[in-house]
């Protein structure tokens, strides 16, 4: 790794000048502010052609797709193209034994053959505006709480009266960690049909050994529609819905991309923390990342054993493991990165620069201890906070049992219509949790990472109720979980079932998994109002808002951008390769002879799809070829994205669509703290490869057909 030195002029580039065109996360109504720079790097739109009120513009072809990752809109039918791994819920819960779409891939010839997926959605923004004024004005002499209690009450007003009367969704989010108020105004569709996806061998070919890795040589797409009611807006899901007509699709180019071509990202990233400061770049990878590998790792072990024996199985659990193994590797990458980049030297320099600039200051001179001083105190706190998130949160029995609660409050405050209506839904949804898990692999989850929670989590941070299953060891774990076995609700259907009938409330109470994720949860809610701690949150709130406002105060000149907050963003750079150690230098397309160059099939990760092969090996590449006869696979970027733009599409300097990014190199996966100019890369999927797959390889040339495409 080509290790950085802060000296005097790289000081200089970190604190002050104009943004570098590769990083920000820029929201489009503010492109005035970037516009003539993004011309200088090739631009050829103008402002309006990217966001725009009255005409169809790029914002109205990029969707967030499910809430979770963003895609685009390829034709004027409603086609959605995204990511494989986006998809990846939606397709292994459509597929079967019988029809394993997953595992052999699916192509609608037509709309009949479209397959309805519930609980997915695609939301659109229609406009954002500027609402600092009326917001910051009422904030003045507030604490943290008195301020989230007023920054509600005010959005309130205001998103009732953007949708009055529209149909449409509002929301208001802070920025610049609570120095500005944006409003956004959205329209969602419901009505989401899977219409096509590769194989897994090619959607997820390199699978967990390639992920965040380059050169990479993924297929990582899928395709969706969107449908709608006869008057073109939102319905619910009905036989007789047409296929949605867009205000904007987007083109796709034929042409390739060459070193230094201008590229821009339009999508929803979901979050960054570019603005945190050393003492908690420090605590987090000393602390809680290393942790969160851990108790991910055991999971991840856990249900490998099980979905290796079972093709079924699999099926259910593949999106889950998928999920949680996304981020254990990117959690290691990202500890690993942040020492090899040196990040937190990089965050000292800077808050050197800030102390300087702060000293004259009253407001500004406490702020740095203000956030060391919360670290300080939040160390002690953080696996409680880890197991809270890993364990109670993400193991699907323990969720099952702590769903419960919210029925028990309702129960307790006597709302009786509310407790009777949230009842009646977790009935429902811990059905579908019998029907949809391994009680033998989820039970093994829970008993191993109780163990975990025992050994990590202080004593004096714990219930009494696991404080007594602890005090006789690793038996007492053991006869727990074999009495959660035996007695338990949530571990035999006909248990549940019987108990449905009455919904005794005593025997939910003193059910023994209900018992644990209370006594998890308890014990959460005890630390977070521990005086400390409440203080400690409170000083870094503001710490970190003062920071942030006394660092665009000292750097006038410039342009800064807030964190990623999964609202829509742009970044726009070029098409780059990149050289991230002595002696090493990464071209910036991969090409099929890689993806051959890289079979194995010994293993699934690198098992190469006979007919894409064949396909290929037949010369039979067509208008999809590169100059040379060669097939691109995928091709790097300098552009600045996070989790949540899994799916972005690449937009040309004309506005046309040339691939899907999907993923970040391995080298700058710090980047979510602290961008890395030199070696930070976009990884997307080259359009002509997903269009050669759809046409050539699976023939599902209808979809061709419905596109835009620019030769």
């Amino acid at each position: 790794m080509r290790q950085l030195k802060i000296t005097l002029l790289s000081l200089l580039l970190l604190v002050s000048g104009l943004a570098k065109a590769d990083e920000g996360m820029w929201l489009p109504f503010l492109l005035g502010r970037n516009y003539e720079d993004m011309k200088k790097h090739g631009l050829r739109l103008t402002q309006e052609q990217i966001y725009s009120l009255n005409e169809g513009s790029l914002k109205d072809a990029v969707i967030s797709f499910g809430g979770f990752c963003t895609g685009e809109i390829i034709s004027n039918k409603g086609l959605i193209l995204t990511n494989h791994h986006c998809g990846y819920g939606a397709i292994a819960g459509a597929s079967t034994e019988e029809h394993n779409y997953l595992d052999n891939g699916f192509w609608a010839k037509s709309h009949q053959e479209e397959i309805a997926i519930p609980n997915l959605s695609a939301t659109f923004v229609v406009r954002i505006e500027d609402v600092t004024a009326s917001i910051a004005k009422e904030l003045k002499g507030l604490n943290s709480e008195d301020r989230a209690a007023k920054i509600r009450e005010l959005s309130a007003v205001l998103t009732e009266d953007a949708t009055k009367g529209t149909g449409y969704k509002a929301f208001v989010r802070d920025f610049y960690e609570g120095n500005e108020f944006y409003l956004f105004v959205t329209e969602t569709f419901n009505d989401i049909r899977l219409v096509g996806t590769p194989p897994q061998n090619a959607g997820k070919f390199g699978g967990d050994t390639d992920n965040w890795e380059w050169p990479r040589h993924t297929a990582d797409f899928s395709m969706f529609r969107i449908y709608a009611g006869s008057d073109n807006k939102p319905a619910a899901y009905n036989e007789a819905n047409k296929p949605f007509t867009p205000r904007h699709h987007l083109p796709i180019s034929l042409k390739g991309v060459k070193e230094n071509d201008y590229a821009m990202i339009m999508g929803f990233p979901g979050s960054t923390d570019r603005y945190l400061s050393s003492w908690g770049v420090e605590q987090a990878i000393t602390l809680e990342q290393p942790k969160r590998v851990d108790i991910r790792g055991k999971k991840l072990e856990i249900m490998k054993s099980y979905m290796d024996k079972d093709v079924a199985l699999r099926l259910k659990y593949s999106s889950k493991y998928a999920s949680v193994a996304n981020y254990w590797k990117y959690f290691i990458g990202q500890t690993e990165q942040v020492k090899n980049n040196k990040v937190i030297d990089k965050k000292k320099a800077l808050e050197a620069q800030f102390g300087k600039f702060a000293a004259g200051n009253a407001e500004y001179a406490k702020v740095l201890n203000l956030i060391s001083s919360a670290y300080e105190t939040k160390k002690e706190f953080v696996y409680i906070d880890a197991y809270q998130s890993e364990f109670l949160y993400q193991v699907d029995l323990m969720v099952a049992a702590f769903r419960f609660k919210f029925m028990m409050d309702a129960i307790k405050e006597e709302n009786t219509p509310r407790a009777e209506m949230i009842g009646k839904r977790l009935v429902e949804m811990t059905g579908s949790f019998f029907e949809d898990k391994n009680l033998n692999l989820e039970l093994e989850s829970v008993e191993a990472l109780l163990a975990m929670y025992i050994k990590d989590v202080p004593a004096a941070q714990q219930d009494e109720f696991i404080k007594k299953i602890a005090a006789k060891g690793d038996k007492g774990i053991a006869a727990f979980m074999a009495l959660v076995r035996k007695k338990s609700i949530f571990t035999d259907k006909a248990r549940f079932d019987k108990w449905k009938e009455k919904m005794d409330q005593k025997t939910l109470t003193a059910d023994p998994m209900y018992k644990l994720a209370m006594a998890i949860n308890d014990a959460y809610t005890k630390v977070q109002e521990t005086p400390a701690l409440m203080e400690a949150e409170e000083n870094l709130t503001q710490g970190r808002r003062l920071f942030v406002a006394g660092l665009r105060e000292m750097n006038k000149d410039k342009q800064y951008y807030p964190n990623a907050n999964s609202t829509m963003r742009l970044t726009y750079g070029n098409v780059l390769p990149y050289s991230p150690k002595d002696a090493t230098h990464y071209d910036f397309v991969t090409t099929f002879k890689g993806v051959l160059e890289k079979e194995d099939p010994s293993t699934p990760e690198f098992n190469v799809d006979a007919k894409m092969k064949a396909t290929y090996l037949a010369g039979n590449i067509g208008q999809y070829a590169d100059e040379n006869g060669e097939l691109v696979v995928n091709f790097l970027s300098n552009n600045d994205i996070t989790g949540g733009n899994s799916g972005s599409p690449v937009i040309n300097a004309d506005g046309h669509l040339i691939g899907t990014a999907f993923d970040g190199n391995w080298e700058a996966m710090s980047g979510d703290i602290f961008f890395e100019p030199n070696i930070q890369r976009t990884i997307n999927l080259d359009i002509r490869y997903t269009l050669w797959i759809v046409d050539k390889c699976f023939g599902a040339t209808n979809l061709i057909n419905e596109m835009t495409l620019i030769k």
